[in-house]
Protein backbone atom coordinates (compact mmCIF):
# COMPACT_ATOMS: atom_id res chain seq x y z
CA UNK A 1 0.00 0.00 0.00
CA UNK A 2 0.84 3.40 -0.64
CA UNK A 3 2.57 5.86 2.21
CA UNK A 4 -0.68 7.07 3.81
CA UNK A 5 0.47 10.97 3.79
CA UNK A 6 -0.14 10.17 0.22
CA UNK A 7 -3.61 8.33 0.24
CA UNK A 8 -4.88 11.26 2.23
CA UNK A 9 -6.74 13.94 0.81
CA UNK A 10 -5.66 12.41 -3.26
CA UNK A 11 -9.11 11.70 -5.14
CA UNK A 12 -9.57 7.95 -5.70
CA UNK A 13 -9.45 8.53 -10.03
CA UNK A 14 -5.57 9.99 -9.15
CA UNK A 15 -4.50 6.86 -7.38
CA UNK A 16 -5.53 4.24 -9.95
CA UNK A 17 -4.55 6.11 -12.25
CA UNK A 18 -0.54 6.63 -10.99
CA UNK A 19 -1.42 2.74 -10.48
CA UNK A 20 -1.62 2.48 -13.92
CA UNK A 21 1.22 4.51 -15.07
CA UNK A 22 3.49 2.41 -12.82
CA UNK A 23 2.09 -0.75 -14.24
CA UNK A 24 0.53 -1.53 -11.10
CA UNK A 25 -2.86 -3.81 -10.85
CA UNK A 26 -5.67 -1.33 -9.79
CA UNK A 27 -7.53 -3.72 -7.97
CA UNK A 28 -5.13 -3.95 -5.42
CA UNK A 29 -5.88 -0.68 -4.39
CA UNK A 30 -9.09 -1.59 -3.04
CA UNK A 31 -8.16 -4.79 -2.15
CA UNK A 32 -5.53 -3.22 0.32
CA UNK A 33 -8.52 -0.95 1.47
CA UNK A 34 -10.95 -3.24 2.11
CA UNK A 35 -8.55 -5.28 4.10
CA UNK A 36 -7.61 -2.06 6.22
CA UNK A 37 -11.62 -1.93 6.79
CA UNK A 38 -11.90 -4.53 7.72
CA UNK A 39 -9.48 -3.88 10.84
CA UNK A 40 -11.70 -0.77 11.70
CA UNK A 41 -14.55 -2.56 11.64
CA UNK A 42 -13.17 -5.62 13.95
CA UNK A 43 -11.95 -2.58 16.37
CA UNK A 44 -15.63 -1.26 16.73
CA UNK A 45 -17.84 -2.19 19.43
CA UNK A 46 -20.82 -5.18 18.76
CA UNK A 47 -24.13 -3.46 18.90
CA UNK A 48 -26.39 -3.74 22.32
CA UNK A 49 -29.26 -5.39 20.27
CA UNK A 50 -29.47 -8.02 17.57
CA UNK A 51 -31.66 -8.56 14.87
CA UNK A 52 -34.01 -10.99 15.83
CA UNK A 53 -35.38 -13.90 13.13
CA UNK A 54 -37.83 -12.50 10.30
CA UNK A 55 -41.46 -13.12 12.49
CA UNK A 56 -44.52 -11.62 12.93
CA UNK A 57 -44.50 -9.51 16.02
CA UNK A 58 -47.96 -10.11 17.35
CA UNK A 59 -49.61 -11.43 20.99
CA UNK A 60 -52.13 -13.24 19.16
CA UNK A 61 -51.97 -17.08 19.65
CA UNK A 62 -48.68 -16.69 22.17
CA UNK A 63 -49.01 -19.87 24.14
CA UNK A 64 -47.65 -17.39 26.74
CA UNK A 65 -50.86 -15.35 26.93
CA UNK A 66 -53.31 -17.27 29.21
CA UNK A 67 -57.11 -16.77 28.05
CA UNK A 68 -55.85 -13.98 25.11
CA UNK A 69 -55.73 -11.53 28.45
CA UNK A 70 -52.30 -9.07 27.59
CA UNK A 71 -50.58 -9.33 31.06
CA UNK A 72 -46.92 -7.60 28.97
CA UNK A 73 -49.03 -4.31 29.04
CA UNK A 74 -49.91 -4.55 32.30
CA UNK A 75 -46.60 -3.79 33.30
CA UNK A 76 -45.41 -0.56 34.77
CA UNK A 77 -44.52 2.17 31.82
CA UNK A 78 -40.44 2.25 32.93
CA UNK A 79 -40.06 -1.66 32.51
CA UNK A 80 -41.88 -1.48 28.89
CA UNK A 81 -39.78 1.33 27.74
CA UNK A 82 -36.66 -1.23 28.94
CA UNK A 83 -38.45 -3.89 26.55
CA UNK A 84 -38.25 -1.53 23.78
CA UNK A 85 -34.72 0.26 24.38
CA UNK A 86 -33.61 -3.91 24.14
CA UNK A 87 -35.17 -4.13 20.55
CA UNK A 88 -33.93 -3.56 17.21
CA UNK A 89 -34.80 -0.22 15.88
CA UNK A 90 -37.37 -1.76 13.40
CA UNK A 91 -39.03 -4.30 16.18
CA UNK A 92 -39.27 -1.58 18.28
CA UNK A 93 -41.49 0.11 15.64
CA UNK A 94 -43.36 -2.54 15.37
CA UNK A 95 -44.85 -2.74 18.96
CA UNK A 96 -46.75 0.20 18.15
CA UNK A 97 -48.95 -1.67 16.38
CA UNK A 98 -49.38 -4.33 19.36
CA UNK A 99 -51.71 -1.87 20.91
CA UNK A 100 -52.56 1.53 21.87
CA UNK A 101 -50.87 1.16 24.96
CA UNK A 102 -47.58 0.78 23.31
CA UNK A 103 -47.91 3.82 21.20
CA UNK A 104 -46.59 6.46 23.51
CA UNK A 105 -44.28 3.68 25.21
CA UNK A 106 -42.52 3.49 21.52
CA UNK A 107 -42.16 7.51 21.37
CA UNK A 108 -40.17 7.81 24.76
CA UNK A 109 -38.21 4.54 24.98
CA UNK A 110 -34.39 5.29 24.54
CA UNK A 111 -34.04 3.76 20.54
CA UNK A 112 -31.32 1.15 19.60
CA UNK A 113 -30.72 2.40 15.56
CA UNK A 114 -28.15 0.27 14.26
CA UNK A 115 -28.31 0.36 10.22
CA UNK A 116 -27.44 -2.57 9.22
CA UNK A 117 -30.11 -4.52 10.91
CA UNK A 118 -32.43 -2.11 8.61
CA UNK A 119 -30.96 -4.56 5.06
CA UNK A 120 -32.96 -7.39 3.88
CA UNK A 121 -30.96 -9.58 5.64
CA UNK A 122 -30.22 -7.84 8.92
CA UNK A 123 -26.33 -7.39 8.28
CA UNK A 124 -25.82 -11.15 8.49
CA UNK A 125 -23.67 -10.63 5.49
CA UNK A 126 -21.37 -8.24 7.11
CA UNK A 127 -19.81 -5.28 6.14
CA UNK A 128 -19.77 -3.69 2.70
CA UNK A 129 -16.63 -3.64 0.74
CA UNK A 130 -15.29 -0.39 -1.33
CA UNK A 131 -16.59 -0.60 -4.38
CA UNK A 132 -20.08 -2.16 -3.46
CA UNK A 133 -23.59 0.63 -3.89
CA UNK A 134 -24.51 2.80 -0.98
CA UNK A 135 -27.67 1.35 -0.14
CA UNK A 136 -30.02 4.52 -0.63
CA UNK A 137 -32.95 2.51 0.88
CA UNK A 138 -30.73 2.01 4.56
CA UNK A 139 -29.91 5.91 4.15
CA UNK A 140 -33.60 6.36 3.57
CA UNK A 141 -34.82 4.65 6.62
CA UNK A 142 -32.13 5.95 8.98
CA UNK A 143 -33.40 9.84 7.92
CA UNK A 144 -37.16 8.21 9.00
CA UNK A 145 -36.15 6.85 12.25
CA UNK A 146 -34.09 9.71 13.40
CA UNK A 147 -36.62 12.00 12.65
CA UNK A 148 -39.74 10.28 13.82
CA UNK A 149 -38.37 9.52 17.34
CA UNK A 150 -38.26 12.47 19.58
CA UNK A 151 -34.99 10.78 21.40
CA UNK A 152 -33.13 9.97 23.30
CA UNK A 153 -31.45 7.53 21.45
CA UNK A 154 -29.74 4.74 23.73
CA UNK A 155 -27.23 3.23 20.72
CA UNK A 156 -26.66 4.63 16.99
CA UNK A 157 -24.69 2.41 14.47
CA UNK A 158 -24.31 4.13 11.28
CA UNK A 159 -21.87 2.29 9.35
CA UNK A 160 -22.99 1.11 6.12
CA UNK A 161 -23.42 4.76 3.93
CA UNK A 162 -20.80 6.68 2.00
CA UNK A 163 -21.13 9.36 3.18
CA UNK A 164 -19.59 11.75 0.91
CA UNK A 165 -22.68 10.99 -1.35
CA UNK A 166 -24.94 11.56 1.19
CA UNK A 167 -23.46 14.77 2.92
CA UNK A 168 -26.47 16.76 3.53
CA UNK A 169 -28.02 13.68 5.41
CA UNK A 170 -25.06 13.45 7.55
CA UNK A 171 -25.13 16.49 8.67
CA UNK A 172 -28.91 16.67 9.18
CA UNK A 173 -28.41 13.19 11.36
CA UNK A 174 -25.66 14.50 13.64
CA UNK A 175 -28.10 17.60 14.14
CA UNK A 176 -30.54 15.79 15.20
CA UNK A 177 -28.61 13.27 17.66
CA UNK A 178 -27.12 16.69 19.47
CA UNK A 179 -30.62 17.63 20.05
CA UNK A 180 -32.69 14.26 20.74
CA UNK A 181 -29.99 13.14 22.61
CA UNK A 182 -27.38 10.15 22.19
CA UNK A 183 -25.62 8.36 24.26
CA UNK A 184 -23.35 5.78 22.45
CA UNK A 185 -22.63 6.76 18.76
CA UNK A 186 -20.71 4.59 16.45
CA UNK A 187 -20.04 6.59 13.10
CA UNK A 188 -17.86 5.55 10.40
CA UNK A 189 -17.52 7.09 6.64
CA UNK A 190 -17.20 4.54 3.42
CA UNK A 191 -14.29 5.55 1.68
CA UNK A 192 -13.50 7.06 -0.57
CA UNK A 193 -12.41 10.14 0.24
CA UNK A 194 -10.62 8.56 3.14
CA UNK A 195 -10.19 12.20 5.10
CA UNK A 196 -13.49 13.49 4.60
CA UNK A 197 -14.23 16.34 6.98
CA UNK A 198 -16.09 15.41 10.06
CA UNK A 199 -18.59 17.84 10.86
CA UNK A 200 -17.44 19.73 13.91
CA UNK A 201 -21.30 19.18 15.23
CA UNK A 202 -20.17 16.66 17.18
CA UNK A 203 -18.48 18.42 19.50
CA UNK A 204 -21.68 19.34 20.42
CA UNK A 205 -23.07 16.04 21.67
CA UNK A 206 -22.55 16.32 25.51
CA UNK A 207 -24.67 13.53 26.01
CA UNK A 208 -22.43 10.93 24.61
CA UNK A 209 -20.71 8.10 26.83
CA UNK A 210 -19.19 5.96 24.15
CA UNK A 211 -17.69 7.58 20.90
CA UNK A 212 -16.43 5.59 17.69
CA UNK A 213 -15.04 7.60 14.67
CA UNK A 214 -13.65 5.92 11.65
CA UNK A 215 -12.73 6.70 8.52
CA UNK A 216 -12.82 10.82 9.30
CA UNK A 217 -10.64 13.92 9.21
CA UNK A 218 -11.20 14.89 12.65
CA UNK A 219 -12.59 18.83 12.72
CA UNK A 220 -9.73 21.58 13.27
CA UNK A 221 -10.58 22.16 16.76
CA UNK A 222 -8.83 25.81 16.63
CA UNK A 223 -12.29 26.56 15.54
CA UNK A 224 -13.84 24.69 18.07
CA UNK A 225 -16.11 26.79 20.83
CA UNK A 226 -14.18 26.91 23.79
CA UNK A 227 -17.52 25.87 25.64
CA UNK A 228 -17.49 22.30 24.06
CA UNK A 229 -17.29 18.87 25.66
CA UNK A 230 -17.81 15.50 26.18
CA UNK A 231 -18.85 15.71 30.18
CA UNK A 232 -20.27 11.97 30.32
CA UNK A 233 -17.83 10.66 27.45
CA UNK A 234 -16.25 7.22 28.97
CA UNK A 235 -14.92 5.56 25.75
CA UNK A 236 -12.99 7.20 22.86
CA UNK A 237 -12.44 5.45 19.64
CA UNK A 238 -10.74 6.73 16.46
CA UNK A 239 -10.28 4.73 13.77
CA UNK A 240 -8.59 5.42 10.82
CA UNK A 241 -8.63 8.64 11.53
CA UNK A 242 -6.65 12.05 10.01
CA UNK A 243 -5.55 14.53 12.93
CA UNK A 244 -3.56 16.48 13.93
CA UNK A 245 -1.70 16.40 17.29
CA UNK A 246 -3.51 19.97 18.83
CA UNK A 247 -6.59 17.67 17.80
CA UNK A 248 -6.11 14.94 19.78
CA UNK A 249 -4.89 16.43 23.01
CA UNK A 250 -7.97 18.61 22.27
CA UNK A 251 -10.33 15.52 22.87
CA UNK A 252 -8.47 14.15 25.64
CA UNK A 253 -8.96 17.96 27.38
CA UNK A 254 -12.58 18.05 26.36
CA UNK A 255 -13.59 14.42 28.10
CA UNK A 256 -12.87 15.15 31.47
CA UNK A 257 -14.13 11.61 32.79
CA UNK A 258 -12.56 9.45 29.69
CA UNK A 259 -11.24 6.10 31.34
CA UNK A 260 -10.88 4.56 27.80
CA UNK A 261 -8.77 5.45 24.39
CA UNK A 262 -8.77 3.40 21.29
CA UNK A 263 -6.41 4.73 18.36
CA UNK A 264 -6.40 2.62 15.64
CA UNK A 265 -5.07 3.07 12.24
CA UNK A 266 -4.35 6.35 12.84
CA UNK A 267 -3.47 8.09 8.61
CA UNK A 268 -0.61 10.20 9.78
CA UNK A 269 1.92 9.80 12.61
CA UNK A 270 0.89 12.24 15.42
CA UNK A 271 2.41 12.64 18.81
CA UNK A 272 0.36 10.75 21.67
CA UNK A 273 0.52 13.60 24.64
CA UNK A 274 -1.75 12.02 27.29
CA UNK A 275 -2.54 14.15 30.07
CA UNK A 276 -5.56 12.70 31.88
CA UNK A 277 -6.67 12.73 35.27
CA UNK A 278 -9.37 9.72 34.27
CA UNK A 279 -7.79 7.65 31.46
CA UNK A 280 -7.20 4.01 32.64
CA UNK A 281 -6.76 2.25 29.44
CA UNK A 282 -4.81 3.51 26.38
CA UNK A 283 -4.84 0.99 23.35
CA UNK A 284 -3.12 1.78 20.56
CA UNK A 285 -3.65 -0.49 17.47
CA UNK A 286 -2.20 -0.77 13.28
CA UNK A 287 -0.74 2.75 14.36
CA UNK A 288 1.73 4.79 12.92
CA UNK A 289 2.53 7.13 16.20
CA UNK A 290 5.28 9.29 16.22
CA UNK A 291 6.04 9.68 19.91
CA UNK A 292 3.91 8.18 22.89
CA UNK A 293 3.79 10.46 26.02
CA UNK A 294 2.27 9.69 29.16
CA UNK A 295 2.52 13.08 31.05
CA UNK A 296 0.36 13.14 33.70
CA UNK A 297 -2.06 10.10 34.14
CA UNK A 298 -3.05 9.25 37.74
CA UNK A 299 -5.53 6.27 36.71
CA UNK A 300 -3.38 4.78 33.79
CA UNK A 301 -3.20 0.95 34.39
CA UNK A 302 -3.04 -0.49 30.98
CA UNK A 303 -0.83 0.96 27.76
CA UNK A 304 -1.68 -1.65 25.47
CA UNK A 305 0.22 -1.64 21.86
CA UNK A 306 -0.40 -4.30 18.76
CA UNK A 307 -0.49 -4.55 15.30
CA UNK A 308 2.40 -1.79 14.55
CA UNK A 309 1.38 0.18 11.41
CA UNK A 310 5.31 0.54 11.03
CA UNK A 311 5.14 -3.30 10.54
CA UNK A 312 2.56 -3.88 8.89
CA UNK A 313 2.24 -6.04 5.32
CA UNK A 314 -0.17 -2.90 4.33
CA UNK A 315 3.13 -0.04 4.89
CA UNK A 316 4.61 1.12 2.06
CA UNK A 317 8.79 1.46 2.15
CA UNK A 318 8.64 4.86 3.10
CA UNK A 319 7.44 4.13 6.26
CA UNK A 320 9.01 0.67 7.07
CA UNK A 321 11.82 2.33 9.09
CA UNK A 322 10.50 4.83 10.96
CA UNK A 323 11.01 4.08 14.78
CA UNK A 324 8.91 5.36 17.50
CA UNK A 325 9.28 6.14 21.49
CA UNK A 326 7.42 5.75 24.36
CA UNK A 327 8.35 8.14 28.00
CA UNK A 328 6.52 7.05 30.90
CA UNK A 329 6.01 10.05 33.29
CA UNK A 330 3.95 10.27 35.92
CA UNK A 331 1.60 7.16 35.98
CA UNK A 332 1.90 5.51 39.77
CA UNK A 333 -0.92 3.06 38.85
CA UNK A 334 0.32 1.57 35.57
CA UNK A 335 -0.10 -2.03 35.57
CA UNK A 336 0.00 -3.77 32.44
CA UNK A 337 2.25 -2.34 29.36
CA UNK A 338 3.03 -4.13 25.58
CA UNK A 339 4.18 -4.55 23.49
CA UNK A 340 6.87 -2.65 23.34
CA UNK A 341 9.93 -3.66 21.00
CA UNK A 342 13.31 -3.55 22.38
CA UNK A 343 15.52 -2.23 19.73
CA UNK A 344 13.02 -0.63 17.41
CA UNK A 345 11.35 1.45 20.01
CA UNK A 346 13.31 3.78 22.32
CA UNK A 347 12.00 3.55 26.17
CA UNK A 348 11.72 6.65 28.41
CA UNK A 349 11.24 6.74 32.36
CA UNK A 350 11.46 9.92 33.92
CA UNK A 351 10.84 8.46 37.31
CA UNK A 352 14.16 8.18 39.11
CA UNK A 353 15.93 6.77 41.98
CA UNK A 354 19.33 6.20 43.60
CA UNK A 355 20.37 2.83 44.11
CA UNK A 356 24.26 2.29 45.13
CA UNK A 357 24.85 6.04 44.41
CA UNK A 358 23.75 5.62 40.57
CA UNK A 359 20.69 7.37 39.25
CA UNK A 360 18.05 4.05 37.98
CA UNK A 361 15.12 5.20 35.62
CA UNK A 362 12.14 2.85 36.55
CA UNK A 363 8.39 2.31 37.00
CA UNK A 364 7.93 0.26 40.15
CA UNK A 365 3.94 -0.41 39.59
CA UNK A 366 4.58 -2.24 36.17
CA UNK A 367 3.66 -5.92 36.76
CA UNK A 368 2.76 -7.29 33.79
CA UNK A 369 4.79 -6.83 30.50
CA UNK A 370 5.00 -7.72 26.73
CA UNK A 371 7.94 -7.70 24.39
CA UNK A 372 8.70 -8.55 20.89
CA UNK A 373 12.26 -9.08 20.93
CA UNK A 374 13.72 -10.05 17.01
CA UNK A 375 16.66 -12.81 18.62
CA UNK A 376 18.32 -12.71 14.97
CA UNK A 377 19.16 -9.05 15.66
CA UNK A 378 21.87 -8.45 18.05
CA UNK A 379 21.21 -5.21 18.83
CA UNK A 380 17.28 -6.18 19.94
CA UNK A 381 18.17 -8.74 22.22
CA UNK A 382 21.05 -6.12 23.93
CA UNK A 383 18.21 -3.74 24.62
CA UNK A 384 16.24 -6.28 26.57
CA UNK A 385 18.27 -6.49 29.58
CA UNK A 386 17.93 -2.36 30.14
CA UNK A 387 14.38 -2.79 29.43
CA UNK A 388 13.44 -5.46 32.03
CA UNK A 389 15.48 -3.22 34.42
CA UNK A 390 13.00 -0.56 34.34
CA UNK A 391 10.59 -2.73 35.72
CA UNK A 392 12.15 -3.89 39.10
CA UNK A 393 8.48 -5.18 40.15
CA UNK A 394 7.73 -7.10 37.33
CA UNK A 395 5.90 -10.37 37.88
CA UNK A 396 4.83 -11.80 34.27
CA UNK A 397 6.38 -11.54 31.16
CA UNK A 398 5.58 -12.11 27.97
CA UNK A 399 7.88 -12.47 24.92
CA UNK A 400 6.89 -12.69 21.16
CA UNK A 401 9.68 -14.29 19.05
CA UNK A 402 8.83 -13.24 15.17
CA UNK A 403 10.67 -15.15 12.58
CA UNK A 404 14.24 -14.23 12.29
CA UNK A 405 15.11 -12.56 8.89
CA UNK A 406 17.58 -14.26 6.58
CA UNK A 407 19.85 -10.47 6.83
CA UNK A 408 20.56 -11.62 10.25
CA UNK A 409 22.56 -9.27 12.26
CA UNK A 410 24.01 -11.58 14.69
CA UNK A 411 23.03 -13.34 17.49
CA UNK A 412 23.63 -13.63 21.22
CA UNK A 413 25.02 -16.92 23.12
CA UNK A 414 24.22 -17.79 26.94
CA UNK A 415 27.53 -15.88 27.80
CA UNK A 416 25.90 -12.57 26.98
CA UNK A 417 23.21 -12.87 29.96
CA UNK A 418 25.83 -14.33 32.08
CA UNK A 419 27.62 -11.06 31.86
CA UNK A 420 24.78 -8.54 31.61
CA UNK A 421 24.84 -8.62 35.64
CA UNK A 422 21.47 -8.74 37.72
CA UNK A 423 17.96 -7.81 36.84
CA UNK A 424 16.03 -7.27 39.93
CA UNK A 425 12.98 -8.39 38.75
CA UNK A 426 13.98 -11.72 37.36
CA UNK A 427 15.66 -12.44 40.33
CA UNK A 428 13.06 -10.86 42.74
CA UNK A 429 9.66 -10.76 41.36
CA UNK A 430 9.11 -12.73 38.54
CA UNK A 431 7.25 -15.53 38.88
CA UNK A 432 5.45 -15.85 35.07
CA UNK A 433 7.06 -16.39 31.71
CA UNK A 434 5.35 -16.76 28.26
CA UNK A 435 7.24 -17.31 25.50
CA UNK A 436 5.25 -17.52 21.76
CA UNK A 437 7.05 -18.82 18.42
CA UNK A 438 9.99 -20.32 19.88
CA UNK A 439 11.78 -21.62 16.95
CA UNK A 440 15.18 -22.79 18.53
CA UNK A 441 17.73 -20.68 17.83
CA UNK A 442 20.97 -20.02 19.90
CA UNK A 443 19.61 -16.34 21.48
CA UNK A 444 15.55 -18.00 21.76
CA UNK A 445 17.38 -20.96 24.17
CA UNK A 446 20.47 -18.78 25.84
CA UNK A 447 17.04 -16.20 27.29
CA UNK A 448 15.27 -18.75 28.61
CA UNK A 449 17.97 -20.67 29.84
CA UNK A 450 19.40 -17.45 31.90
CA UNK A 451 15.33 -16.79 33.05
CA UNK A 452 15.62 -20.14 34.42
CA UNK A 453 18.77 -19.90 36.17
CA UNK A 454 18.42 -16.67 37.38
CA UNK A 455 15.00 -16.38 38.73
CA UNK A 456 14.25 -17.44 42.01
CA UNK A 457 10.79 -17.35 42.63
CA UNK A 458 9.60 -18.61 39.06
CA UNK A 459 7.01 -20.41 39.11
CA UNK A 460 5.42 -21.43 35.49
CA UNK A 461 7.12 -20.93 32.20
CA UNK A 462 5.16 -21.97 29.31
CA UNK A 463 6.92 -22.05 26.02
CA UNK A 464 4.61 -21.79 22.39
CA UNK A 465 6.94 -23.85 19.86
CA UNK A 466 6.09 -22.44 16.61
CA UNK A 467 4.42 -25.13 13.93
CA UNK A 468 6.86 -24.70 11.53
CA UNK A 469 9.55 -26.60 13.83
CA UNK A 470 7.50 -29.94 13.05
CA UNK A 471 7.23 -29.60 9.68
CA UNK A 472 9.70 -32.18 7.43
CA UNK A 473 12.57 -29.49 7.49
CA UNK A 474 11.73 -28.77 10.75
CA UNK A 475 13.65 -31.92 12.66
CA UNK A 476 15.95 -31.42 15.96
CA UNK A 477 13.58 -28.69 18.03
CA UNK A 478 13.44 -31.80 20.48
CA UNK A 479 17.37 -31.78 21.14
CA UNK A 480 17.30 -27.51 20.97
CA UNK A 481 14.87 -27.75 23.52
CA UNK A 482 16.52 -30.08 25.96
CA UNK A 483 18.92 -27.69 27.23
CA UNK A 484 16.39 -25.75 28.45
CA UNK A 485 14.51 -28.94 30.32
CA UNK A 486 18.39 -29.57 31.57
CA UNK A 487 19.37 -26.29 32.65
CA UNK A 488 19.78 -25.58 36.23
CA UNK A 489 16.53 -24.00 37.55
CA UNK A 490 16.96 -22.04 40.22
CA UNK A 491 13.15 -22.29 41.46
CA UNK A 492 12.65 -25.93 41.81
CA UNK A 493 9.14 -25.79 42.14
CA UNK A 494 8.63 -24.15 38.53
CA UNK A 495 6.90 -25.41 35.96
CA UNK A 496 8.14 -25.72 32.48
CA UNK A 497 4.94 -26.07 29.85
CA UNK A 498 5.79 -26.82 26.10
CA UNK A 499 3.50 -26.77 23.46
CA UNK A 500 3.12 -27.14 19.62
CA UNK A 501 1.50 -23.83 18.43
CA UNK A 502 -1.72 -24.06 16.74
CA UNK A 503 -0.91 -21.22 14.45
CA UNK A 504 0.59 -20.99 11.54
CA UNK A 505 2.74 -18.00 9.41
CA UNK A 506 2.50 -16.28 12.94
CA UNK A 507 3.21 -12.33 11.90
CA UNK A 508 2.94 -10.84 14.96
CA UNK A 509 1.95 -10.71 18.64
CA UNK A 510 -1.70 -12.35 19.21
CA UNK A 511 -3.46 -10.23 20.85
CA UNK A 512 -7.39 -8.93 21.40
CA UNK A 513 -8.51 -5.27 22.19
CA UNK A 514 -11.45 -6.93 23.80
CA UNK A 515 -9.47 -8.15 26.14
CA UNK A 516 -7.38 -5.22 26.63
CA UNK A 517 -9.93 -2.72 28.01
CA UNK A 518 -12.14 -5.49 29.55
CA UNK A 519 -10.56 -5.28 33.66
CA UNK A 520 -12.32 -9.00 34.04
CA UNK A 521 -9.09 -10.24 32.14
CA UNK A 522 -6.61 -9.47 34.66
CA UNK A 523 -3.41 -10.46 32.25
CA UNK A 524 -4.84 -9.43 28.64
CA UNK A 525 -2.07 -11.22 27.11
CA UNK A 526 -2.46 -14.35 27.81
CA UNK A 527 -5.23 -16.04 25.80
CA UNK A 528 -4.67 -19.38 26.35
CA UNK A 529 -4.64 -20.17 22.46
CA UNK A 530 -1.68 -22.78 23.00
CA UNK A 531 -4.05 -25.21 25.38
CA UNK A 532 -5.96 -25.68 22.32
CA UNK A 533 -2.83 -27.88 20.95
CA UNK A 534 -0.85 -30.56 22.34
CA UNK A 535 1.95 -30.61 24.95
CA UNK A 536 5.44 -31.24 24.43
CA UNK A 537 7.53 -34.06 26.21
CA UNK A 538 10.83 -33.88 26.20
CA UNK A 539 12.10 -35.79 28.65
Amino acid sequence: MDDPHFLVGTPRSELLAKMEREGRDPATLDVGINLVLYFVYDYLPDPPVSPAPTTTLSLAGASWVSDGVDRISRLPDVLLRDIISRLPAKDAARTAALSSRWRPIWRSAPLALVDSHLLPDGGAAGQFTIGAPSPRAVTDAVSRVLAAHPGPFRCVHLTRTIMEEHRGEMARWLDILVAKGVQELVFVNRPWPLDLRLPATIFSCSSLTRLYLGVWRIPDTAAVPRGARFPNLLELGLCMTVMEDHDLAFMLERSPVLESLIIMGSQTGVRLRLVSQSVRCVQLGYTYLEDIEVVDAPCLERLFQSDNFCQSELTGPSMKNCSSKIKIGRAPNLRVLGYIRPGEQELGISNTIIVAGAKESIVPTVQILAIEVQFGCRNSVKKVPGFLRCFPNLKTLHVQSPRIPKDSTGKVNHKFWQECGPIKCVLQSMKKVFFYEFRGSRSEVAFLKFIAERGRVLEQMVVVVAKECFSPGGDGVIAKLKPLNSAKWNSKGCKLELFKSPLTDVAGPICSHRHASDFGFADPFDLEYYYESEMISVS
